[in-house]
């Protein structure tokens, strides 16, 4: 603009004022001459911009303020994925050719952190911009999203965006409240058993693809926010045999390189792709060993909280750059809102990154993380760390500061070296966190903790809260603990049951606040038909962690099967109560504990009404259906039975966590009724889904006998001694050779 403005200026000075060199002096135009002569020029300047505009060329004037971005913006995230384990990070044993191009095309962030090395408060920092300790989430068990807390969905739906989400995981299963602000959110997860980890719980990131691609489908506008997340690289590893050539992890880091590339043929195929600002980031890492922890939660070092960033402006603005200014999890909101010229949001420590693309600069800013994983699960050490772009300090019961410029992999602790530094950024991080405390997973109201006591768990104590417990063991000293713990579960999943539950009591017993290992030894012993033990166990955890449901739930099932019903009522009462508000699975499954225990009761008024109240607190559990196939059921009415069954069965289809026993009820109905190619797919789906149903087996092996598969009957006996190599296993599998012998 200046430089049309100085052409048409200096075309009028050249035909008004003329030099008159060769008779030593200049003609002077007379004043009103000139004011004629500079409006005309004037207009001659507008006449002339709006000839280019109207030839479309003067927009190359204006690219300093450019129109707010119509295409669409897609955040991506690959769950538990290490920066370092990719090519476009320098690693070389492992081909990810979409990320690469997506790098190519955009910017990447060579120093990206993340706040927590768990899912759902990592993610809820990305979405809200807010470090853990403002929003209020510190963990993927017990806490939800505060009502009020606005993310980025919302924020770009006052824009006029329409928003979706679409995950693989159930810890950010909607219930969550990580789902407020989206216009459409889906976390549909293939039906599963409740002996699955909830960390364990996903779907194939395809069939999240093909969600998202459906969502795309029905869009008029090029005008929306997508978010896309993949639990790929998350444990257990098992990628496709077609990526056999890598490392179990690294498979997965192909293809979950291979699921973000059917996105980004989509939006290619759909002319969405060059006007797209596309983040692609993780929400925390891996340990794979390196400081002696193989997976993630417990500590803060960098394999665990640096994560890839990538970003991709519209139409592939400043492709190629590199930027090496630390950043972090909670600049990625502001930076979505300034490249979309949309207002900041006020409030938020995280800075706008736009800066950088360009080779600009930002404020420094020390970068936060915590790791409360250890205090709520295990009863260890909370940590928290401070990192700028020399040092990282993390707060411990033994504090660790390392240079990062001289020891990327943090191996050497320099804290008693440089005690100046490490007061200094502990200082710092004291200042930063001031005032906040660390929140107890929902808390458990005094009346319910009465009622516990009234029950007989005498030996709880109220979570400690605080900014610091420097009485609790460091993580650092118990790390071989926790993995000695993961061993175990890796010992259950090969069905080395004996050499699992040996670990586990080993761990508790030097270690008797580890919430999950009681929870996991109360699993297994039932499993090994040891119903008594369990009953030990569950107890036990009531008492580390009275804030769950679950193990008053798993308390309440273990009583009915040891027929101690009274007890059993009263503890499902209270699992009742001790559910939150927002907890609607547990509610309703200690509902379903009530209406199971009123059936056992002979009460069918009062397993009605409990099977009634579950089905409204969760209208995807079946229980008035279940309940009323099972009155019928008991009383040899089977051909009554089925039809509610069945129905149970249908409703049970949009359930995340099935019904224990539903098929085979259904299945050993329709055997009896000789419907045995109607009862054999629902034996199946028991088993699949639990295989440790031993009655199922058995109603298998004999619809195999019956329709003359002696062979596939032989088997499935086989299968009951190696699922369950227990006197019960023995017992029932003696029971079935010796009626087929005699048949």
């Amino acid at each position: 603009m200046r430089r049309l403005w100085r052409r048409a200026h200096g075309a009028f000075r050249a035909r008004h004022s003329t030099s008159e060199m060769s008779r030593g002096k200049q003609t002077r135009t007379p004043p009103a001459d000139r004011r004629r002569a500079w409006r005309r020029s004037v207009v001659a300047a507008l006449v002339a911009l709006s000839a280019l505009i109207a030839v479309g060329v003067a927009s190359r004037f204006w690219t300093r303020t450019p129109a707010r971005p119509s295409g669409p913006v897609v955040l991506i995230s690959i769950d538990t994925l290490r920066a370092d384990h990719l090519p476009v990070y320098g690693y070389r044993a492992v081909r990810t050719p979409t990320i690469d191009a997506l790098a190519a095309d955009g910017i990447v962030f060579e120093h990206a952190y993340a706040h927590s090395p768990q899912t759902l408060p990592s993610h809820l920092s990305i979405l809200s911009g807010r470090l853990p300790f403002e929003h209020g989430v510190r963990d993927n068990i017990g806490f939800v999203v505060r009502p009020d807390e606005v993310l980025l969905p919302t924020m770009l739906h006052e824009a006029g965006f329409a928003t979706g989400g679409f995950v693989s995981a159930y810890v950010l299963r909607d219930e969550t409240g990580i789902a407020h602000g989206f216009d459409h959110f889906d976390a549909r997860l293939p039906p599963s058993s409740p002996e699955i980890a909830v960390g364990e719980l996903q779907r194939d990131g395809t069939a999240t693809l093909a969600a998202a691609d459906a969502w795309l489908d029905g869009l008029g506008s090029p005008h929306f926010f997508l978010f896309f997340h993949l639990y790929e690289p998350h444990s257990p590893y098992a990628p496709p045999s077609r990526f056999g050539e890598y490392a179990p992890y690294d498979g997965e880091i192909a293809y979950a390189d291979e699921i973000v590339g059917g996105l980004v043929a989509s939006l290619k195929r759909r002319g969405l792709y060059d006007d797209a600002l596309i983040v692609l980031l993780s929400d925390h890492g891996e340990g794979l060993g390196d400081h002696g922890e193989q997976e993630h939660g417990l500590f803060l070092y960098r394999e665990t909280i640096t994560v890839p960033l990538v970003v991709k402006l519209p139409q592939e603005q400043n492709a190629g750059r590199r930027v090496a200014t630390p950043v972090q999890h909670i600049d990625v909101v502001p930076t979505i809102l300034d490249t979309l010229k949309l207002p900041a949001r006020p409030g938020l420590r995280g800075r706008s990154l736009h800066a950088l693309f360009t080779g600009g600069t930002i404020p420094e800013q020390g970068l936060y993380a915590e790791a409360l994983y250890s205090r709520y699960h295990f009863g260890w050490s909370e940590l928290f760390a401070l990192t700028d772009d020399r040092y990282s300090y993390i707060r411990a019961p033994r504090d660790e500061l390392y240079d990062l410029q001289q020891d990327a992999g943090e191996r050497r602790n320099v804290a008693s070296e440089r005690e100046s530094t490490r007061v200094a950024m502990r200082n710092a991080l004291e200042h930063l966190t001031s005032g906040a405390a660390i929140d107890a997973p929902s808390d458990v109201s005094p009346d319910a903790r009465e009622r516990l006591r009234a029950l007989g768990y005498v030996g709880m104590a109220p979570h400690a809260t605080g900014s610091s417990a420097t009485a609790l063991p460091d993580p650092k000293d118990k790390v071989q603990v926790l993995e000695r713990y993961r061993a175990a579960i890796a010992l259950v999943r090969r069905g080395k049951f004996d050499d699992a539950l040996s670990n586990f009591q080993g761990i508790v017993k030097d270690n008797p606040m580890m919430a999950d290992v009681w929870s996991e030894i109360g699993g297994l012993t039932l499993r090994l038909g040891r119903p008594r033990e369990a009953l030990v166990a569950y107890k036990r955890l009531v008492e580390v962690a009275p804030h769950d449901p679950a193990a008053l739930i798993s308390v309440a099932d273990t009583l009915l099967m040891l027929g101690r019903l009274d007890e059993a009522r009263a503890q499902a009462a209270v699992a009742a109560e001790t559910a939150g508000a927002g907890d609607t699975r547990w509610r309703a499954q200690a509902h379903r504990a009530l209406a199971m225990i009123a059936l056992a009761r002979h009460d069918e008024g009062d397993a009605r009404a409990e099977a009634q109240r579950a089905r409204e607190i969760d209208p995807a559990l079946p229980m008035p259906q279940f309940v009323e196939g099972l009155l019928r059921y008991n009383h040899g009415q089977f051909d009554l039975a089925v039809p509610f069954l069945a129905g149970a069965l249908k409703a049970s289809g949009a359930s995340l966590i099935q019904v224990p026993e539903l098929r085979y009820y259904l299945g050993d109905a329709l055997a009896r009724l000789e419907r045995y190619s109607d009862a054999e797919p629902v034996l199946d789906d028991e088993i699949r889904l639990f295989p440790h149903d031993l009655r199922a087996r058995a109603a298998l092996a004999m619809l195999y006998r019956a329709t003359g598969r002696a062979d596939a009957s032989d088997r499935v006996v086989s299968e009951i001694l190696r699922v369950a190599p227990t006197a019960e296993g023995r017992t029932l599998a003696e029971k079935l050779r010796g009626m087929f012998r005699n048949r």
